[in-house]
């Protein structure tokens, strides 16, 4: 088969793994600068009110958009095997599976998730004085949740077959897209936070776009006809139980999110401000995380495909160095620069010096009680995604489980003991919960499928 993308089936997979990594980091990269420029412009342009109403929909946003996201991987999992597997028939009839699952999925998630915006707004006591901007953002991103959907779907198809390059290029172009659009929605014509969603959602939009033609024009092997789009149920209930496996996966963690956004909310706009830039500064720091869990993830479908379980234990290993290598890195950046990062988030001279006192030090304190546990945080992204690619997803959908059980007890009990300390330490409480079970479960269901390969 003739092949366009990458090959991970051979050579030295420390150095496959830094060459498919390295342009997903930079996608990554511009995916943050995406959300990182929709924080910044609100809170220097609208005031820490408007930085809090956007944060506020975070845990929501994740609710969908996390769900999406595993579900757009886990569809083109399979993609990856067949590609490994050198199978292009294979290969065509999962494309055409993505297309259908994709498109019909993303139609009930938008009309589901915009009807029950308001409902979930009220249910995690958001303060009324931000709540009118809270809805008016996460409201116009639900609306726009096909444009999504059209990115990631190509985008993780391009890099089933090992183009991790591809949707970089898109992402550059939409990120400049998505920077000049916030500041003429926002700075110019006054759409407020609504200006900032419609922003990335247009430039999204793009993305998905120019991915769709790229794939077309560039990839004879991914072009699909009527014959591939026939009914195989089997082969559709394949595709779904993986997809919708990974999408409950982050579902279920959203949910804890979702329930200490709702114990935070009752600290002020002030705590719910702070908390949102440290987090942010956090997902900065920490976006090799889940490049690595991408990268591994289709490094295991193809390795599986080609039935080099050998290979998939070794790349583990170098990811899990790579991993715990720049989880050290990003703990020592989020430390030594955390009041610059912040300070990228908020506007110090839009609030007095008491305020802006109380924003650093709950900011700080955040960001000092979590980084110790980044390296647990790096290596959840690692076993959870080679577990899905090996089609062993009981485990990762448990290890969401167990975050938002440890995350929601966190959230109920600790704030009535230590109070804002009791939020912020309920993110690492559920990363430990998570990384813990996924490598014991890892190792003992990666020795059986070995022993299976060889009997």
């Amino acid at each position: 088969m003739s092949k366009q993308g990458l090959d991970m089936t051979t050579g030295n997979p420390f150095r496959l793994l830094i060459v498919y990594s390295f342009p997903i980091l930079l996608g990554s990269l511009f995916q943050q600068l995406y959300n990182m420029c929709d924080t910044i412009i609100v809170g220097r342009y609208l005031g820490p009110d408007a930085l809090a109403a956007v944060g506020n929909t975070g845990p929501m946003n994740f609710l969908v958009f996390g769900f999406l996201y595993g579900m757009t991987s886990g569809f083109a999992v399979i993609t990856a095997q067949r590609f490994g597997a050198h199978d292009e028939e294979g290969l065509k009839k999962s494309v055409a599976m993505n297309v259908v699952l994709n498109a019909a999925t993303g139609i009930v998630i938008t009309a589901i998730s915009c009807a029950l915006t308001m409902p979930l707004l009220r249910a995690i006591h958001t303060p009324e004085s931000i709540i009118g901007w809270s809805f008016d953002y996460i409201f116009t991103c639900y609306a726009g949740i096909l444009c999504i959907i059209l990115y990631n779907g190509c985008a993780c198809v391009l890099r089933a077959v090992g183009d991790s390059k591809t949707p970089v290029y898109f992402l550059v172009f939409s990120s400049a897209l998505n920077i000049a659009l916030d500041i003429i929605f926002i700075a110019s014509f006054g759409l407020g936070v609504f200006g900032a969603a419609l922003a990335t959602v247009i430039s999204q939009g793009v993305s998905g776009i120019l991915s769709l033609i790229w794939i077309i024009v560039k990839y004879p092997m991914l072009r699909v006809s009527a014959r591939h789009f026939r009914t195989d149920w089997r082969f559709a209930s394949r595709h779904l139980s993986i997809g919708m496996n990974m999408g409950f996966q982050f579902s279920i963690t959203a949910i804890g999110t979702i329930v200490v956004e709702g114990a935070l909310n009752n600290f002020g706009a002030t705590k719910i401000a702070a908390f949102t830039a440290a987090q942010k500064v956090e997902q900065l720091v920490t976006v090799v995380a889940g490049v690595m869990g991408v990268t591994i993830a289709n490094f295991g479908g193809q390795n599986l495909g080609a039935g080099r379980v050998d290979r998939i234990k070794e790349g583990v290993t170098k990811g899990i160095i790579i991993s715990v290598a720049f989880a050290v890195l990003a703990a020592v950046l989020a430390m030594v620069f955390n009041e610059q990062l912040v300070s990228l988030f908020l506007d110090k001279g839009k609030v007095d010096a008491t305020s802006w006192e109380e924003l650093r030090a709950a900011s700080w304190e955040y960001l000092n009680l979590t980084t110790v546990f980044y390296p647990m945080l790096f290596v959840i992204f690692i076993y959870r995604n080679v577990l899905q690619s090996i089609g062993r997803g009981f485990w990762p959908l448990m290890g969401g489980v167990f975050e938002l059980v440890a995350r929601s007890a966190a959230a109920f009990i600790l704030p009535a003991v230590i109070g804002y300390a009791g939020i912020c330490l309920s993110e690492p409480l559920a990363w430990a919960s998570a990384a813990i079970p996924l490598a014991i479960a890892y190792y003992i269901i990666i020795a059986r499928i070995g022993r299976s390969f060889r009997m």
